[in-house]
């Protein structure tokens, strides 16, 4: 008995033919059980939407069920030999892998020796590992080393970052992964986006061409990437994709079934509908973890765990539906216009709820019950399935609700009201991800305290915190403070004109390339404003709102001009992690700020769970999350043993022991210089 919705022939062939396959099998398994010689099978479609069933009828010997049965056992038995052997070629040649350089780097070998020895004892850590360690290859290298020795079935390489992701790549073929096609499968997952080849059309046969006889196609596709071995990224699964005229994203998620080394973005790990998680808890693996730039998780599960309905996207497909989901989409409309009602005290400002508006939920319910009943007798419109899966996340974590998150409604214009449910705390949703992992290392330049992560990723509590020494030397790096300079909100302006005097001041004495790193748009300006007008014979160039991924290019590639200048950008932004300055392209830094999120109602709504919960309410959601952005902005200044630089930090308050306690310790070998003005 199989349960669908809609006309039974809309069912999919493939889908048709496993069910056959599957009632077969039992059919041959009971007539050799019941000594039958002839068997009548049902395969019965039972339609739950109009309690009605379609059944299929065939008569068969049980010889003949029974030699179709033994035809499906030998291909499964050589698949699964093929498997065997190929875990007893890549462990023999995991045991002899060797590292691609004649030695490690400074500082690398530590690395390396912590991430085998966590493999083998199952363990999860958080790795405070410093720029210019090596950390791609110093973690990629132990961890693969130890998956035959840890009984370890796969390895998950999780990147916060594309760019992350391709460094990975490039290690690999340090490791000559890609040239010797050694017995090991490393898959390269993208985002749907960037491997769909046709983004107009949706997923299914009549209408993307990709998605038409798929699974027909599939099984050659599946055997010439296993076959080719080696680094599966993008580009050669995109290829051996359209040598089959199937599409390129589905045949890496299926890949991902049979790859031992898989690098993918975290959400590929974490989020609710996780890949590599379900594959986890389907095959039994125990599988190995590598989360890279780990200080990003945070906001990252934050934003997987957090969803919103739009009011707006409602009203414009209300206009156009068809006639079947009107009535479903009035009550969806209603429930929105009630909840307006109920917060019009609120205005156009953000208003926090106390649970979840009541009539929303049953509404929505209803929705998808009639969308997925129009999709089973009409192929699926685009805008139609985005509003039914919002729909489902919103329900799925709906069902979830509580003190790890916010219900938040907001109605800044007529018809263009937004519900969200804000997850505040992904610990709860992650422990379970980090339970299922057999060992798991997340590793960042910025750590600590190793308390906050380990609390709010939901890791277990005998999770382990090690921060590796830096292969630099404190004398590559000066770090200034300004005990009378403040960049607090009320005291900005006052700040103008010294912070001015200062970078002009640094920039005379050394020459060359520079960032000066402001809270906000506003305070980036006026500073950048103040230095023109009183040194206009320092060059600078300003951090733009809205940048394209061209001028981003541009604005990076000042840094390699010669004759420097000093570029204004805001701290958190693009330019103040992730980007790589060494030499003479990044000299200095500014800081004129502590990073601290606004002290707005959602941050103060943050502050009281986490204090609740935690009893770090402030730290927690102010001063870590900020110094972190610090800690990550100067770190562009010292990325090679042979780099020196500066780094002045611009607030009195960075002189207080429990604010330097939190940035990077190499940066204080003695005690700070107070003497700057």
């Amino acid at each position: 008995i199989k349960t669908h919705r809609g006309d039974v022939s809309r069912i999919r062939a493939h889908q048709r033919a496993l069910h056959r396959a599957q009632l077969r099998a039992y059919g041959a398994l009971l007539c050799r059980q019941e000594q039958l010689d002839r068997l009548e099978l049902v395969l019965v479609y039972y339609d739950i939407g109009r309690g009605k069933e379609t059944p299929v009828r065939e008569t068969a010997t049980a010889a003949q069920l029974w030699r179709e049965l033994e035809q499906l056992c030998r291909r499964y038995r050589l698949w699964a030999e093929q498997e065997d052997r190929h875990r007893e070629q890549r462990n023999t040649w995991l045991d002899n892998l060797a590292f691609p350089f004649d030695d490690f780097r400074a500082g690398q070998r530590a690395l390396a020796e912590t991430c085998y020895r966590n493999a083998l004892q199952g363990q999860a850590l958080l790795l405070e590992a410093p720029t210019g360690l090596g950390k791609t290859l110093g973690t990629l290298f132990p961890s693969l080393r130890a998956m035959p020795r840890a009984g370890q079935d796969r390895l998950f390489y999780l990147t916060c970052r594309n760019t992350a992701r391709q460094l990975a790549l490039d290690a690999l073929r340090q490791l000559r992964i890609e040239r010797d096609r050694p017995p090991l499968r490393v898959l390269e997952l993208v985002a749907r986006d960037h491997a769909c080849e046709h983004p107009d059309k949706a997923c299914h046969g009549e209408s993307c061409p990709l998605a038409k006889g798929f699974f027909d196609r599939l099984p050659d596709a599946r055997a010439e990437a296993v076959q080719a071995g080696g680094l599966l990224d993008h580009d050669t699964l995109a290829r051996i994709a359209g040598g089959h005229g199937i599409c390129p994203y589905f045949l890496a998620q299926e890949m991902a079934r049979w790859c031992d080394l898989v690098i993918a973005d975290v959400n590929r790990m974490f989020d609710q509908s996780a890949l590599l998680h379900a594959l986890i808890r389907q095959n039994g693996w125990r599988a190995a973890l590598l989360v890279d730039e780990a200080h990003n998780l945070v906001d990252r599960a934050r934003g997987m765990y957090s969803v919103s309905l739009d009011q707006q996207r409602l009203l414009k497909l209300r206009k156009t539906a068809p006639k079947p989901l009107q009535p479903a989409l009035g009550g969806v409309r209603k429930a929105w216009q009630t909840l307006g009602r109920e917060q019009s005290e609120a205005g156009s400002a953000p208003a926090f709820l106390e649970g979840l508006p009541p009539a929303i939920l049953p509404a929505l319910q209803r929705l998808v019950s009639a969308v997925t009943d129009y999709f089973a007798d009409n192929p699926p419109d685009l805008a139609l399935q985005e509003l039914l899966f919002e729909s489902i996340a919103f329900m799925k974590l709906a069902d979830s609700f509580g003190e790890h998150s916010l219900c938040e409604f907001h109605k800044p214009a007529r018809g263009r009201a937004r519900l969200t449910i804000q997850n505040l705390v992904p610990a709860d949703f992650l422990a379970p991800r980090f339970e299922s992992a057999d060992s798991a290392v997340l590793f960042s330049a910025t750590l600590s305290p190793g308390a906050y992560y380990r609390d709010l990723l939901g890791m277990p509590e005998d999770s382990r915190f090690r921060s590796l020494p830096g292969p630099f030397r404190p004398e590559q790096l000066q770090v200034h403070f300004t005990p009378r300079i403040s960049t607090r909100k009320t005291e900005r302006p006052q700040s103008l004109e010294p912070i001015a005097d200062l970078i002009a001041d640094q920039y005379r004495r050394r020459p060359g390339h520079y960032l000066a790193f402001f809270s906000s748009f506003d305070y980036l300006q006026a500073v950048s404003n103040t230095l023109g007008h009183r040194h206009p014979d320092i060059p600078r160039r300003d951090q733009q709102r809205f940048m394209s991924a061209e001028q981003r290019q541009a604005f990076l590639a000042g840094f390699r001009h010669d004759g420097g200048a000093v570029a204004f950008a805001v701290l958190g932004g693009v330019f103040s992690e992730g980007i790589d300055l060494p030499g003479d392209q990044l000299i200095g830094a500014f800081v004129a700020t502590l990073g601290l999120p606004p002290f707005d109602p959602w941050h103060e709504v943050l502050r009281h769970r986490l204090e609740r919960r935690f009893g770090q309410g402030y730290d927690y959601t102010y001063r870590i999350p900020g110094l972190q952005k610090v800690a990550q902005a100067a770190g562009r200044v010292i990325r090679t043993p042979e780099d020196r630089g500066v780094i002045w930090l611009i607030d009195d308050r960075f002189m207080q022991p429990t604010v330097r306690r939190m940035l990077p310790a190499w940066w204080f070998p003695e005690t700070p210089d107070a003497s700057a003005d």
